[in-house]
């Protein structure tokens, strides 16, 4: 990564030029960076951010200059002063919200939104199972599953960590370095598992996840923080209990412009109700994004992580 000024001209047919006020760091860039998510290079780094629209291109309506916006998803290159982007991907961004907030929220949160609203809807009383519980993406999913009424399971890394899940709202923790997941979850579900596991890990945890679930259960693997996970027999599904999985994005989930609006409203009633809210633990200037990398790489980065222009 080159940190270098470019030329910023004006936005074409359908863009705007957006000065980020914050961009968003999550686990998903050092993806990108490493090429497990393919991109053209040279290229930017970063999909998420919030600030102000500096100008508009023809044919843009819903926008104009001094807008208040937030972003999440491709195109990649959030991680800039001011950037060209497709008007499509900015959503209004409530006066009652921050854009350190925002920034810090949108992709974690718009994914805590569809796990929880359109890949496996959850209900009130339900049980479930989330790994990394106490990452960004899990400290949101503690209250979100809270709010909603749900008993979650997260599982941890530390004692602090379980700690931080539990205040956020996480019903029961386990330490994973320290207790087996699978015997923790019948115990804590009375032998029956849970309907589904939200499991961001990958490799480490894909067969425990499938062992906590109940028959019917769905397997969430949304995500492979610990490496790809290996390519196993369908039966593993059918032995134990015809069991489902999916592998979805929520570039796929807000690939219309109308379900990305919709799903940026929830989630803005949700902060803005004090359901849901963001704990930014790291701040980086923009210029020290390598330092950033290491630290989320490495574990050290717990709840959101921002960059500052």
């Amino acid at each position: 990564m080159e940190y270098v000024d470019v030329e910023v001209g004006a936005p074409g047919v359908g863009e705007a030029r957006l000065r980020n006020l914050a961009c968003g760091l999550n686990f998903s860039d050092v993806y990108f960076r490493s090429g497990l998510y393919p991109q053209a290079l040279p290229g930017g780094l970063g999909i998420e951010g919030a600030g102000v629209v500096e100008a508009v291109g023809e044919g843009v309506s819903d926008l104009k200059s001094g807008d208040r916006v937030a972003y999440a998803l491709r195109p990649t290159g959030a991680y800039a002063e001011v950037r060209i982007v497709p008007a499509a991907i900015l959503v209004k961004l409530p006066d009652e919200i921050d854009f350190e907030t925002a920034a810090a929220v949108m992709l974690k949160g718009l994914t805590v939104q569809y796990l929880f609203n359109r890949v496996f809807p959850l209900h009130s009383g339900e049980t479930i199972l989330f790994h990394a519980a106490a990452g960004g993406v899990g400290l949101i999913a503690c209250q979100w599953a809270k709010a909603l009424g749900v008993t979650m399971i997260g599982t941890v890394g530390s004692d602090d960590k379980a700690a931080m899940a539990k205040a956020h709202g996480c019903t029961h923790t386990i330490n994973y370095k320290k207790e087996n997941i699978v015997q923790r979850v019948q115990e804590i579900t009375g032998g029956k598992g849970v309907p589904v596991a939200y499991d961001s890990v990958g490799k480490d945890t894909f067969i425990a996840s499938l062992d906590c679930l109940s028959p019917l259960g769905m397997m969430v693997a949304f995500g492979t923080t610990s490496g790809p996970v290996p390519p196993f027999d369908l039966g593993e599904l059918a032995s134990r209990g015809a069991l489902s999985i999916t592998r979805p994005m929520l570039t796929t989930y807000a690939a219309k412009r109308e379900d990305m609006a919709s799903m940026a409203a929830d989630l803005f009633r949700m902060v803005g109700s004090g359901k849901v809210r963001v704990d930014i633990h790291q701040r980086y200037d923009l210029k020290d994004v390598a330092q950033a990398h290491r630290d989320v790489e490495s574990g050290k980065t717990t709840g959101a992580s921002i960059l500052l222009p």
